[in-house]
């Protein structure tokens, strides 16, 4: 069996391509900031529902699913930030990959990145370094030995989205991403040499939807080498909304977490909509040592 540690990040097939006129931008996530999306579309076709695929849709970036997961990079992406750059430069400090959607995009039917979309996604980062800038990740993807080498800040934080351990809930909702051991291992390996790490756990479901959703005590215990963790509530399901104890389950989960990261000492944000949110953690990517 091929392990995580043998396997080769190789040329798997050809992705679409379009050219944009601008690609840095503000965005309107709560803890969000300066932000680029160098590909419209996103292989692991989530089931949430998604958010960045309905509003792709409703913009008509996309025409349905099967184009959503038949993703297209910006061709051009490196010749607009650089152009960009020479405006924003003094007003940009972080610039987050990605919200709308993923820079370490997985192909499960072969378990590699899509070489196309990893290689313009650490070129982005390499340049954003080399000007000064820090760079925060997310993905369900996984993470490439190259962000190991040298070129790469050492202040990059690199983040996975996880919100349960139950291949049960994933194969229903998360079909087409990496598995949780791998991205979990993927992540763990940046931090056992000194890379900073983060969680996302959001959108984390209630108990109807995942039986193992209540024990999140599990989930946090595999989890707690990391830096950071932001965490928020399941929205557009009406399964989650219509759980009867929606409220009451989120305000003492968000209180799990709060005392989890007070006694390792890792900062968290409990995102706005969420019981227990607070303002003061709002800017926990755009700041290094945020106070909780």
């Amino acid at each position: 069996m091929t392990t995580f540690s043998q396997k080769r990040f190789f040329m798997n097939k050809n992705i679409g391509s379009i050219k944009r006129k601008t690609l840095l931008y503000k965005s309107k996530v709560d803890y969000g900031g300066w932000t680029i999306n160098h590909i419209v579309g996103c292989t692991h076709g989530c089931r949430f529902p998604c958010y960045a695929f309905m509003m792709a849709k409703r913009f008509g970036w996309v025409k349905d699913y099967n184009d959503w997961r038949t993703p297209k990079l910006v061709s051009n992406a490196l010749e607009l930030l650089e152009k960009e750059l020479e405006n924003l430069k003094e007003e940009v400090s972080v610039v987050h990959l990605c919200f709308m959607t993923d820079p370490f995009m997985y192909d499960d039917t072969k378990n590699i990145l899509i070489p196309e979309v990893k290689e313009m996604t650490l070129k982005i980062i390499k340049k954003l370094n080399d000007e000064g800038i820090r760079v925060t990740t997310l993905t369900k993807g996984l993470y490439p030995e190259e962000i190991l080498e040298s070129p790469y800040s050492i202040d990059n934080e690199y983040g996975i989205t996880l919100v349960s351990l139950n291949n049960a809930f994933k194969e229903r909702f998360e079909p087409f991403s990496s598995s949780y051991d791998e991205r979990l291992l993927s992540l763990k390996r940046l931090s056992d040499v000194g890379r900073k790490t983060w969680i996302s756990m959001e959108p984390y479901p209630t108990p109807n939807i995942d039986a193992t959703a209540e024990n999140i005590e599990y989930l946090l215990d595999k989890i707690s080498f990391v830096d950071k963790i932001i965490f928020g509530k399941l929205n557009y399901n009406v399964g989650s909304s219509k759980y009867s104890g929606n409220d009451v389950f989120y305000r003492t989960v968000a209180g799990k977490i709060v005392d989890f990261c007070d006694a390792r000492d890792i900062q968290y944000h409990i995102k706005t909509g969420t019981p227990l949110s607070e303002k003061s953690t709002v800017k926990i990517l755009q700041h290094v040592g945020v106070n909780k």
